[in-house]
């Protein structure tokens, strides 16, 4: 194993290097612990140390080079040291005045890219940002975009998890070291492991295994996800191993459509389970152990109607049936319900916990039910299924799961999690609760999404409404937003209600600095515009995409006399006034013609010689020639009117009325080629999915949101 050690007292905090450590973790199979010591300096003038096996390095530049070469995703191509060395030589002056010269030139390298060097994460963004990071005058430099690209690329590059959030985490660590320290009254020096994330319990690096077992009775949602992100960040985080479980104890509502549909969206996020198992393949061993419950008297058979056993469990009664036999209780689960007769339809079997229990949860659970309906895997090979409750104990400890990583609404459960594992004497399982994640104005009930299908409010799963993985992926949702929203969040044990508005602001972060950008006009009561001095003949032109990013190529831009441009912008127009007609120059709007309200057409002349900066206006405009494209563009709104439904609310109650909204834009020349999935941005409106290209027969895209809210 290697180690990193820092200086926790350091007046620059080697960033750059534990930065490097957690892409190596989190990337390889190799395992860094990273360590602060209470001191200045690790070693002679050095802040930083790293050792791997019976070689040791020093000194920042030294160490980032040796983690970068352990880290297979984390490049360091030509041209990167340079920028390395002016990182460590120049960036950490705290002098501003000093700082400054070299701020200038780091902005105006950044005017066109998203990375340092080359079109990926590499050495040369590490040690820059680690040492922004780490410098103290560049807080509220940052903040106020003083240099506006450099803050643009530093938020970029902050939004990888494991740069800002782990950096927040390495000060947390550091301050509680100090804490240590000062209470230690005088004991020698000591090291402190830094805690990226939450201290699992009894975690050890290599052998903590996780898992994230989905129902296969819908489609995953973005509740799922964290679920899913967060158990996968542990296990690599430890060098464990993920098994992706399907819980498919309810025949009734699985399906081999869900069961295929979770794999791919699992992939969708980047998600590889290193085991896929089923619970199904242990109904075998479940059956065994509730037999063993039975012979020990802690299980029951009972037949109590079922609103009245909801009705005796709520206020704390015994059930009639609580005192049947150890021979009667086998007779009926092994001969009535097993088989599913008439008398076994009428049972199901509880476990013999407390049903006093303050936690209603321990008032003899459920643990069996029957159910006729042939199993998706084992066909009609049973008749009795065991419930989630006892299922999921029995199999993380068959499995070898070391932590069960659950949503706290699963908090109750626990103490029945625990007596399930005790009274069949299987091994423990450490269990960490963190807060789910709700959205408002959304429903994440599989019934519910269910319903809004079975009734016609939306398409299927993948409507953009849903908040199902397929849903906001095909909004516009990228998988870098998703897992950095989901990642940001963390495993809090708080419930989160977010607006959508967060997690779209992140995904803005991921597309901004890398989709081109289109013009549009919107197609109601476009408003013709005839250049008097424009030119005799349409002729084109190649631009950039986008302006501050030239990697993405170039596109057509024809230029002509006569243009269109949005009803909305005309009607602010006065004659004589001058306007600029952005990526040309000024206009003279001369006449403008009306049809009631509307602007119909308007006269004007091109000045070129005018001053872009003395404008009012800066407004998009399109070139009216048989080049333009008509797109069709959906926008939506929330399913439901209420953000937050409480407990007795009939959501059917607050259905939003109208969800979609349908409108036309004549666009550039250059859509015509966009594919399926393709992201672009219309100036000044916004960015925009391509739902179908053209090879379906016609352009419709999606409207993406970006964070800002309406």
């Amino acid at each position: 194993m290697a180690t990193l050690t820092v200086a926790a007292k350091a007046p620059f905090i080697a960033y750059s290097a534990i930065i490097a450590a957690e892409i190596v973790i989190s990337d390889s199979d190799k395992a860094v612990t990273v360590e602060f010591v209470d001191d200045k300096n690790v070693e002679k003038d050095a802040t930083v140390k790293y050792t791997d096996g019976g070689n040791s390095v020093t000194g920042d530049v030294e160490v980032l080079s040796q983690l970068t070469s352990a880290a297979p995703t984390l490049a360091n191509p030509e041209g990167a040291s340079t920028w390395v060395s002016f990182a460590f030589e120049k960036l950490a002056n705290k002098n501003f005045k000093a700082l400054a010269t070299d701020l200038e030139k780091l902005d105006a390298h950044l005017n066109f890219r998203s990375f340092i060097v080359g079109h990926s994460l590499s050495i040369a963004d590490v040690a820059v940002w680690g040492v922004l990071r780490a410098n103290a005058v560049m807080g509220s430099v940052l903040k106020n975009e003083v240099y506006a690209n450099v803050s643009r690329w530093y938020n970029f590059i902050g939004s990888d998890s494991r740069f800002d959030s782990v950096a927040e985490k390495t000060t947390k660590s550091i301050n509680e070291l100090r804490k240590a320290v000062k209470a230690a009254s005088g004991a020698k020096k000591e090291t402190h492991k830094a805690n990226f994330e939450i201290d699992l319990p009894n975690a050890k690096v290599g052998e903590v295994v996780t898992r994230f077992p989905p129902e296969p009775s819908g489609y995953l949602h973005i509740g799922h996800a964290k679920a899913a992100i967060l158990n996968e960040y542990f296990a690599h985080a430890y060098k464990g191993k993920l098994i992706i479980r399907f819980d498919d104890t309810n025949p009734t509502k699985e399906r081999v459509e869900f069961q295929d549909s979770i794999i791919e969206d699992l992939a969708l996020l980047g998600i590889k389970g290193d085991q896929i198992t089923y619970s199904s393949d242990y109904f075998d061993k479940m059956y065994d152990l509730a037999l063993t419950l039975i012979k020990e008297g802690k299980a029951y058979c009972d037949d109590t109607p079922q609103e009245k056993m909801r009705e005796e469990r709520m206020v704390g009664d015994a059930s009639a049936r609580r005192e049947r036999t150890v021979e009667e209780n086998l007779k009926i689960f092994t001969e009535e319900m097993k088989n599913g007769t008439e008398e076994g339809l009428k049972n199901c079997l509880r476990a013999k916990i407390d049903y006093k229990a303050l936690n209603k949860a321990l008032r003899d659970p459920v643990i069996y039910r029957c159910n006729l309906t042939p199993h998706h895997r084992t066909g009609s090979q049973w008749k009795i299924y065991p419930t989630y409750d006892f299922c999921v104990p029995i199999v993380d400890s068959i499995e070898g799961v070391t932590h069960a990583l659950r949503t706290n609404e699963y908090r109750d459960r626990n103490p029945q999690y625990e007596w399930f594992l005790k009274a069949l004497n299987l091994r423990h399982v450490d269990i960490w609760d963190f807060g789910r994640v709700n959205f408002i104005r959304t429903l994440l009930s599989k019934r519910k999404l269910q319903w809004f299908v079975d009734k016609g409010f939306v398409g299927n799963w993948d409507d953009p409404r849903f908040p199902t993985i397929r849903g906001v992926r095909r909004r516009g949702m990228t998988v870098e937003g998703l897992r950095n929203f989901i990642l940001s969040q963390g495993p809090s044990k708080n419930i989160i209600n977010m607006e959508w508005s967060t997690i779209w602001a992140m995904n803005k972060k991921i597309i901004d600095p890398v989709v081109p950008r289109h013009t549009a006009v919107d197609a109601k009561n476009a408003v013709k515009v005839q250049l008097s001095n424009g030119p005799a003949e349409p002729y084109t032109e190649d631009k950039p995409k986008h302006k501050k990013n030239a990697d993405i190529g170039l596109k057509k831009v024809i230029f002509s006399k006569n243009l269109l441009v949005d009803q909305a912008d005309a009607a602010t127009f006065a004659e004589g006034e001058e306007v600029t007609f952005m990526d040309w120059g000024n206009v003279i709007i001369k006449k403008i013609n009306k049809e009631g309200d509307v602007v119909s057409s308007i006269d004007a002349e091109l000045h070129l010689e005018g001053d872009f900066r003395k404008t009012e206006k800066k407004v998009t405009w399109l070139a009216d020639t048989d080049d333009k494209i008509e797109v069709e563009i959906h926008d939506f709104d929330h399913l439901i009117t209420k953000d937050k439904l409480e407990e007795n609310d009939n959501f059917e109650d607050f259905i939003t009325e109208k969800t979609e909204f349908v409108s036309t834009v004549y666009a550039d020349v250059n859509v015509r080629s966009l594919k399926k999935d393709d992201i672009i941005q219309f100036e000044r409106k916004g960015f925009f999915k391509v739902d179908e290209s053209l090879k379906e027969g016609k352009i419709v895209m999606f409207t993406i949101p970006d964070g800002k809210k309406k």
